[in-house]
């Protein structure tokens, strides 16, 4: 299976002045844990996370105050669609990260998470089993 069948299509692209809170209003809403960071002044692309968002707030920094710029990744590894689940599952491992921008043509495409693999490696039809407390 290729990331292209894994990855979700729904990028979600904020600019480096967002708010930590206005990321996390975005990214909640549209049910995501990664937000593509596009600094249109360098053209560069980076990704903020769930974590990194909660990492800032566990730090006691203000998420009204805090900006993406600030807390974004721009040493990036990025996925093809065309990559296995295997290469992108071990990209991550090797980086230590949950989540890869997948470009096409040097265009974001979608991102792909651990969740999204996990998923797509899961026996069809399995439920979770629950735990009694």
């Amino acid at each position: 299976m290729l990331v292209r069948d894994a990855m979700s299509t729904v990028v979600l692209t904020i600019g480096p002045a967002h708010t930590l809170r206005q990321a996390a209003r975005l990214m909640a809403g549209r049910r995501v844990g990664a937000a593509v960071v596009l600094d249109t002044d360098t053209s560069g692309l980076g990704i903020i996370t769930e974590r990194d968002i909660l990492n800032s707030v566990g730090a006691g920094q203000d998420p009204d105050q805090e900006t993406a710029h600030a807390h974004t990744t721009t040493d990036v590894v990025f996925a093809a669609p065309e990559w296995t689940l295997e290469e992108a599952a071990a990209a991550m491992c090797r980086g230590g990260f949950r989540h890869l921008i997948v470009l096409d043509d040097h265009e974001p495409v979608g991102v792909v998470s651990v969740r999204d693999i996990i998923r797509c490696w899961a026996p069809a039809g399995s439920q979770p089993s629950v735990l009694a407390g």
